[in-house]
Order: structure tokens, then sequence, then C-alpha cells
């Protein structure tokens, strides 16, 4: 399934705006981060494990351990504390 991902603040500023990508139903917002950490190293050094960063899946904060299903359209990442 394709989700499209979205990226703020810092995060935004090392890879851009956003992409979208290919998921397995199923999987954790978790497993999406480890995915994209894989993808290149600006991934890696932005997505890193370690690094607190908070979600939202379509708009709605989450925890890591969410599951994205078929409905699941965008999931976001940004630091904890973003400006305005």
């Amino acid at each position: 399934m394709r989700v499209r991902v979205r990226y703020f603040a810092s995060i935004r500023e090392a890879l851009g705006a956003g992409e979208l990508i290919e998921v397995s139903p199923g999987s954790t917002v978790s497993r999406v981060r480890d995915q994209l950490t894989m993808s290149s190293t600006a991934h890696a050094a932005a997505l890193v494990r370690g690094k607190a960063l908070r979600c939202a899946l379509n708009q709605v904060l989450c925890d890591e351990s969410t599951v994205l299903t078929e409905e699941d359209s965008e999931l976001a990442f940004f630091p904890p504390v973003t400006g305005g």
C-alpha cells in the first residue's frame, strides 16, 4: 500500500517536504521508520533511533507501535518541539 510520508521542522530541512512510499499492510510506524532509515544516509541521520521524534498518522498523534491500515494515507514525523 502507498502512504504519503511528511516531514516537518529540522527533518524537513534534511529530507524535504515528504515522499510517497510503499509499505506492507500491517506495518507499524516503527517498521516504516526503520524502512526509511535504510533508504539513504540522509534518512538514516534524520530518523536515527535514539533521536526523539513525534509521529502522526492521518494528522492524529500516535506512537510507533501504531499499525497502518489500508485506510491510512499520511504519516508525519517531526521533532517533539517545533516552531510556529
